[in-house]
C-alpha cells in the first residue's frame, strides 16, 4: 500500500513539473491564437510559416536531461530538479515579458484554457508513462501550439450556440427600436477614424452611440448593442470590418444601417480575401445593401471607389479633396502644429473649417462627416464648431508628448495610403523629422512591393529612419538604399523599446518623430 501510495506521489509530482512547464507555451500559444482572431487558417500560417514553436528550449533542456541522466545512471531525482530548475527559470522570464499585445482573458478564453488544461493533463499522463523524461519534456514545450487544433475543434460549436444567442439578443434591440437611425462604417483603411469624427461632429446635436476602439466584429458589435444601447439614443454609428468575401454582407443584414459610408479601398487583408476584386465588391456592399431610400458616402480620391458602378438606386453623396467631381471638396488646405484648416463649398457658399487633426485622409473623413450631419439635418454653423471640438484620435496621427519629446502616434494598423500621408505630414515638421516604423503587415504577395515603395517615399520627408525587426523590415531598407538614402541616417532595432531608447539617446525635444504602425507580437520577428 506505501509502495502504490509513493508511486502516486512521485508520478503526481512528475506530471505537476511537466505541466508547469507547459504552462508558458499554452499562454503563448493562446494568446497567439487570439490575436489571430482565434481562427486556425491563420494561425497556422502563423505558427508554420515562421517557425514560432519554440524547438529551441526543448532541445536545451533535452540535452542537459540527456547528460545528467547519462552521468547519474537516469536517477530520476535528478531529472525532476533540472525539469523544475528550468521551468522556474521559463517562469521568470516569462515574467518579466513585456508583450506589445498581451493574452487577454475574456469568457471564451477561459473556457479555452479550461479545454486546454484537460487536454494537457491527459497527454502529460500518457506521455509521463510512455516516454523517457527527456521527450516529455521537449513534448511539454511543443505540445501546447499544437493542443490550440483539438482544442479550437471541441469549443468552437459551444462558441457558435453562445455566439448566435447574443447575436440574437442585439438583432432584437435593434427591432425593438425602428426610430434608431443606423449609420455603417467600412472601409480598407480609416474606418476607425471616420466613426470617430463622425460621432464628434454629429454627437453634439443627436444623443449618439458608436461602437468602441475597433469592435468591428460580429461580436464585438453584439457586444455593444447589448450591453449599452438604450432607447434614448437617437444614432448607433457602427464600425464594419471585413478580412475575408461575406463579411460586410453579414454585417449589413445584422444591422441594417440607413446610412453608409466607404471610406477607402485598398489591398488590406490579401491573405484571406485573395484578390483585390473580392476586396472592392465585398466593401462596395456597404453600399449596394442600403435600402432605397438609404444614403451612401463615398470617397471619390479612391480609384477603386471612383471606378465601381454600384448596384443600387440609393442615393450616394460623394467627399473628394483631388476629385473635384465631388459633392463636398475640401480646398486651400493649410497644415501646422496645430492642425489643419480648409474650406468647403456647401449650397453656393464658402464655410472656413479648422481642426486639431492632422493629414489629408482625415480631413476626408471630416468631410464625410460633414456630408453626413448635413443629410441629418444638423445646421452648416453647428457642424463647424463641431469639427473645431473633434478629439485627436488614439494612434492615428495623434500628437503628443512622451517624456519631452513630440511624437505624432500613427501606431495603429499602418496602411499604403495612409503611410504615405504621414510622412506627408511630417515632412513639414520643424528641426529634425524621425520615423520609427517595423513597416506593413497582411498585404500577401504584394508586402515586400508595397514596403519597398514605402521605405522610398521616405526620401525627402524623413531626416532619419529608425527599422524595428532586421528582417520584418528588409524591404523597407531595400527602398531607401534603392533611394541612395544616407545609410548613416538608418538605424536598424531589434525591437520597439530597443527603439525608443535609440531616440531618447540621440534626438532632442526640438524634434518630431512619427511612430507608423505597432505590430502585434503575431507579426513580430
Amino acid at each position: 500500500m506505501i509502495n502504490k501510495i509513493s508511486l502516486f506521489v512521485i508520478l503526481f509530482i512528475y506530471m505537476s513539473i511537466f505541466l508547469s512547464l507547459s504552462f508558458v507555451y499554452c499562454k503563448h500559444a493562446l494568446q497567439m491564437f487570439q490575436q489571430n482572431r482565434y481562427e486556425l487558417y491563420r494561425y497556422s500560417k502563423w505558427l508554420f510559416s515562421k517557425n514560432n514553436i519554440k524547438v529551441t528550449p526543448g532541445l536545451i533542456y533535452a540535452i542537459i536531461v540527456l547528460t545528467v541522466s547519462t552521468l547519474f545512471k537516469k536517477s530520476l531525482m535528478a531529472i525532476m530538479t533540472i525539469t523544475l530548475v528550468f521551468t522556474i527559470w521559463l517562469l521568470y522570464k516569462e515574467n518579466g515579458k513585456v508583450y506589445i499585445k498581451d493574452l487577454v482573458l475574456t469568457n471564451r478564453v477561459k473556457r479555452q484554457i479550461f479545454v486546454m488544461v484537460l487536454l494537457m493533463l491527459g497527454f502529460t499522463y500518457a506521455s509521463t508513462v510512455i516516454f523517457p523524461p527527456e521527450i516529455t519534456g521537449i513534448f511539454s514545450i511543443i505540445m501546447p501550439y499544437l493542443m490550440i487544433y483539438p482544442m479550437a475543434v471541441i469549443t468552437l460549436p459551444f462558441e457558435n450556440m453562445i455566439k448566435k444567442h447574443y447575436e440574437n439578443e442585439a438583432r432584437q434591440i435593434i427591432a425593438d427600436m425602428p426610430s434608431l437611425i443606423k449609420i455603417g462604417i467600412t472601409g480598407s483603411y480609416g474606418k476607425t477614424s471616420t466613426k470617430n469624427i463622425v460621432t464628434d461632429i454629429i454627437s453634439e446635436n443627436l444623443f449618439t452611440l458608436m461602437t468602441p476602439a475597433s469592435y468591428n466584429t460580429p461580436m464585438g458589435i453584439t457586444r455593444t448593442i447589448r450591453e449599452q444601447l438604450k432607447p434614448i439614443h437617437e444614432v448607433f454609428v457602427c464600425e464594419m470590418g471585413a478580412d475575408k468575401v461575406g463579411d460586410i454582407s453579414y454585417l449589413m443584414d445584422f444591422v441594417k444601417p440607413q446610412y453608409g459610408v466607404v471610406t477607402s479601398i485598398g489591398p488590406q487583408h490579401l491573405n484571406t480575401f485573395h484578390s483585390l476584386e473580392n476586396i472592392i465588391v465585398e466593401k462596395m456592399k456597404e453600399i449596394e445593401m442600403l435600402p432605397e431610400d438609404g444614403v451612401g458616402f463615398i470617397n471619390l480620391d479612391n480609384e477603386y471607389i471612383a471606378d465601381y458602378q454600384i448596384m443600387n438606386t440609393c442615393k450616394v453623396v460623394s467627399v473628394g479633396i483631388d476629385n473635384k467631381k465631388a459633392d463636398y471638396v475640401a480646398r486651400n488646405i493649410k497644415y501646422s502644429k496645430d492642425g489643419s484648416q480648409f474650406e468647403v463649398t456647401i449650397n453656393r457658399r464658402k464655410y472656413a473649417f479648422s481642426t486639431s487633426l492632422l493629414g489629408k485622409h482625415n480631413i476626408t473623413n471630416i468631410l464625410i462627416g460633414i456630408a453626413l450631419g448635413i443629410e441629418l439635418g444638423i445646421g452648416i454653423k453647428d457642424i463647424v464648431k463641431n469639427v473645431k471640438k473633434i478629439r485627436q484620435v488614439e494612434h492615428r496621427l495623434e500628437v503628443k508628448k512622451i517624456n519631452g519629446f513630440t511624437f505624432i502616434d500613427d501606431a495603429f494598423n499602418s496602411n499604403p495610403v495612409g503611410s504615405k500621408m504621414a510622412l506627408d505630414v511630417l515632412a513639414m515638421m520643424p528641426e529634425k523629422r524621425v520615423i520609427v516604423t517595423p513597416g506593413m503587415i497582411d498585404l500577401g504577395a504584394e508586402e515586400a512591393r508595397i514596403n519597398k515603395e514605402f521605405g522610398a517615399y521616405m526620401k525627402g520627408k524623413a531626416d532619419h529612419v529608425v527599422l524595428v525587426g532586421e528582417k520584418q523590415t528588409r524591404a523597407i531598407y531595400e527602398g531607401l538604399k534603392e533611394k541612395k538614402y544616407p545609410e548613416k541616417q538608418i538605424t536598424v532595432c531589434a525591437n520597439v523599446r530597443e527603439a525608443f531608447d535609440y531616440v531618447y539617446g540621440h534626438f532632442s525635444s526640438r524634434d518630431t518623430i512619427l511612430l507608423e504602425n505597432d505590430l502585434p507580437d503575431a507579426f513580430n520577428v
